[in-house]
């Protein structure tokens, strides 16, 4: 498992490799919460998913992507909110080892 870096700001794009993946990953406040788009290679993975406590973000192994991401609520069971971001919440990056599909 890997901590991807976040700011507590409402909009932010980070640019990291993840598993040898170089992967852009943009985070943004909508008015239902807070949503994630995914890019590698510049091409999109997922887009507009609802960020939410404990719950995979790529969930499907054909869309390409090796490993998955997903929040943390380092402080209780609550979904992340931007203010929180890198702090309370933090958003990792799942290797396959880390998990196991159901």
């Amino acid at each position: 498992m890997q901590i991807v870096p976040l700011q507590s700001v409402p909009n932010q794009a980070i640019s990291i490799l993840l598993g040898g993946q170089n992967c852009q990953i943009n985070v943004y406040t909508k008015a239902g919460g807070l949503y994630l788009d995914l890019y590698v290679d510049n091409v999109l993975i997922v887009g507009g998913v609802a960020c939410q406590n404990l719950n995979r973000i790529v969930r499907s192994t054909y869309l390409g992507f090796v490993g998955d991401l997903g929040f943390i609520d380092n402080q209780g069971t609550s979904d992340p909110s931007y203010d929180g971001l890198g702090a309370r919440y933090s958003l990792a990056y799942l290797e396959p080892s880390d998990f196991r599909d159901s």
